[in-house]
């Protein structure tokens, strides 16, 4: 293993750890925290998830040309990351801002479970080719097929649907604002994407925007 894919591979774990950390500090523990089934599992989507990941290729490379201009992105979303860790959870022990019924926590996990998969299965499509930065990569294809003949975005639908789980599986109002406040950053996000890869692949990007949904088949 390198360098680089060991550090990726420790920061994602550590990440992973951190972030389901944090929601069981703010449910009181986990004693608390565990003597909920749909929150156990979440729990274990997110292991589950962090486990496949490390068999990715997913990677930070800037590869042979990035929009560095993007890279902004990343202080919001860890900040809205650290806040969505701990705050859906707090406020579902204190009963603060919260949908009442435990249907709400199961909706949850099933977003939460469907949002992941959905972020992660693009991953294992693109390769080399899916990086955390704006980037074209050494020999950078287009993949047209399968999901991608669909929504051009498949892994940031997954992302937001995952965070609208999180947040229902704690029935949290509050969680599902800062979900809320996650959309601009993602758009954000994939007009760079969008204007790097027309620059790169032309007509080509052009033909497969005009036959695709960005986000939302058939919607957006």
């Amino acid at each position: 293993m390198t360098t680089p894919t060991l550090r990726l591979t420790l920061g994602t774990v550590a990440a992973t750890a951190a972030y389901l950390g944090l929601a069981v500090l703010g449910w009181g523990g986990f004693a608390a925290f565990f003597s909920h089934p749909a929150l156990t599992g979440v729990a274990i989507v997110t292991f589950v998830l962090a486990g496949a990941a490390l068999f990715s290729s997913v990677n930070l490379s800037p590869g042979v040309r990035e929009d560095r201009g993007n890279r902004w992105i990343f202080a919001p979303l860890a900040v809205i990351g650290v806040l969505s860790a701990y705050l859906p959870a707090y406020t579902d022990r204190l009963d603060v801002w919260t949908i009442d019924g435990d249907a709400t926590r199961w909706l949850g996990l099933a977003l939460f479970t469907v949002g992941g998969v959905l972020r992660i299965w693009p991953v294992f499509v693109l390769g080399r080719r899916f990086s955390g930065l704006v980037a074209i990569q050494p020999g950078h294809t287009l993949v047209t097929s399968g999901i991608y003949g669909i929504i051009r975005h498949p892994s940031y639908l997954g992302l937001l649907v995952g965070a609208l789980g999180w947040s229902l599986a704690f029935r949290s109002v509050v969680g599902v604002l800062l979900m809320v406040l996650t959309v601009p950053v993602i758009l954000s996000r994939i007009r760079a994407e969008e204007a790097l890869l027309h620059t790169q692949f032309g007509a080509e990007y052009d033909a497969f925007r005009a036959c695709t949904s960005r986000l939302i088949p058939g919607i957006y």
